[in-house]
């Protein structure tokens, strides 16, 4: 399987990309042109799809990106190019705040995905997306805590925490600012 490609970018569309790797041209199934620029050196983390017909690559700018779409593509009747038009509608973390928050509107809003399909991405990735991190802030730790007797879920909390990674303060203030931040 091939992992990444590391290359010059050649040529792209809207939802390709084809890549310059050592005079060998790899054409990428790629929703983000916009991170695109000709001539330019990119690393894409692919996903290889064989099928009877057809082999093709899939390609992520990221790892997290990789691994929701790999999550995506076992949900039951969801293939692989529905799952990328899900990943080049709306980003990784709001992704899994709907699928954990079990927002079935926001799914719906996604290329492709009915209100059958968007309750099933949830019924079948509900709680299988955010693990609980160890944070080495032992402030963090306790606003992660307090976050959660408050009822958040993990995945609202944790873009919170990166937020709050920098700021200085007590653990009481912290809290309050993770609670503005929630609120929003």
């Amino acid at each position: 399987m091939i992992g990444f490609v590391r290359g010059i970018v050649h040529v792209f569309g809207l939802d390709y990309v084809l890549i310059n790797v050592n005079g060998i041209g790899y054409r990428i199934s790629f929703y983000h042109p916009e991170a695109l620029k000709v001539g330019k050196e990119i690393t894409i983390y692919t996903y290889q799809n064989v099928r009877e017909d057809e082999i093709s690559l899939y390609g992520f700018l990221s790892l997290q990106e990789y691994d929701l779409f790999v999550k995506l593509i076992s949900v039951k009747g969801l293939g692989p190019k529905i799952a990328s038009g899900i990943l080049s509608a709306a980003s990784v973390d709001s992704i899994v705040t709907a699928i954990e928050t079990g927002d079935v509107d926001f799914m719906r809003r996604m290329p492709g995905v009915g209100k059958k399909t968007a309750s099933q991405i949830i019924l079948d990735l509900k709680g299988k997306l955010v693990e609980t991190e160890i944070i080495d802030n032992e402030k963090l730790n306790d606003v992660n805590d307090a976050l959660k007797q408050f009822g958040y879920k993990q995945a609202e909390i944790k873009p919170v925490l990166r937020k709050l990674e920098n700021e200085d303060g007590s653990t009481d203030e912290l809290i309050k600012k993770a609670l503005a931040m929630l609120i929003k």
